[in-house]
């Protein structure tokens, strides 16, 4: 089958589905918080916030996105048969050419945006493909594929929003949150592999609860999670923003109140935590954001 056939086959609706917008909203709150926290106000550069904001959901997470299913539609099959690469409905090798479609455009995009957000697009194109593909494949690995995750999800979209507003200057307070809030995240892509167990087993990727099993995988996630968050306290109060601190160490105090019925029966509660711990997790770095604007 040509790939014009292929093209042809493939409706606007299953592309959608494909590049699964429900996952945009950890960058694009990540990349809200790097506008919040470069101390300007997003009016007075309506046009990098409006084209960041599509380059950090629809774009790069919805590049990443195809490349995972393209790589992952084996597993897919049996985690996920309705998908639409492992139902058919996309086509023969039409996803890897929509991947690689996709992650030009949003190249194209970013460097709409200037040098430092192109240089960091790359590097979250480079992690996302290294997530899914052969031979690095790092999601083989549950510490190593998370990381990825995390650092491309958060931290490089946090630098990203930070950057299109100061047109390219990023301070040291926002590289240091938004590092220790990618290690946090860390921790949630690992609550999120609960999900997958079977699946992952059977294709011997090697996720932190196929690896850990389901209670130390969960402990492992908390941990991670709870203890970035700690030194973002720690940073704040050494910034003199002690009632931001306060405001946070409360946020997390909550999260872990959350934690303690999640360690209960992790396989079957780690969807509940996405739905109420993980709310607390990301109050918190927008709360951290709104501290640090004015340094």
């Amino acid at each position: 089958m040509s790939r014009r056939s292929d093209i042809a086959t493939v409706s606007p609706a299953t592309v959608l589905e494909l590049l699964k917008p429900v996952t945009w909203f950890p960058p694009m709150w990540a990349f809200a918080c790097g506008v919040v926290s470069s101390g300007i106000s997003p009016s007075h550069n309506l046009s990098a916030l409006t084209l960041g904001v599509v380059l950090a959901g629809p774009m790069l997470c919805g590049a990443s996105q195809i490349v995972n299913d393209w790589f992952d539609r084996h597993v897919d099959a049996i985690n996920e048969p309705q998908r639409p690469i492992p139902s058919g409905r996309v086509p023969g090798r039409m996803g890897l050419h929509l991947a690689v479609l996709w992650s030009a455009l949003s190249l194209m995009v970013a460097a709409l945006l200037g040098s430092t957000v192109l240089a960091a697009s790359i590097a979250g194109l480079v992690l996302a493909w290294a997530y899914s593909a052969p031979p690095i494949r790092l999601k083989q690995n549950g510490w190593f594929g998370n990381a990825a995750c995390g650092v491309a999800y958060e931290g490089l979209a946090w630098v990203t929003g930070a950057a299109a507003m100061t047109g390219g200057q990023v301070g040291a307070p926002i590289v240091i949150v938004a590092a220790l809030y990618s290690i946090g995240a860390h921790g949630i892509m690992t609550l999120n592999d609960f999900k997958s167990i079977e699946g992952d087993k059977r294709m011997g990727v090697g996720s932190l609860p196929v690896r850990l099993g389901a209670v130390k995988a969960a402990w492992a996630a908390c941990i991670i999670m709870v203890i970035p968050q700690l030194i973002v306290v720690a940073c704040l109060v050494a910034w003199d923003r002690s009632l931001f601190a306060a405001v946070v160490l409360v946020l997390v105090g909550l999260q872990c109140l959350f934690m303690r019925r999640l360690l209960q029966d992790p396989a079957a509660r780690a969807p509940w935590y996405n739905a109420t711990g993980v709310g607390a997790f990301v109050s918190g770095m927008m709360m951290t954001a709104i501290a640090i604007r004015s340094l």
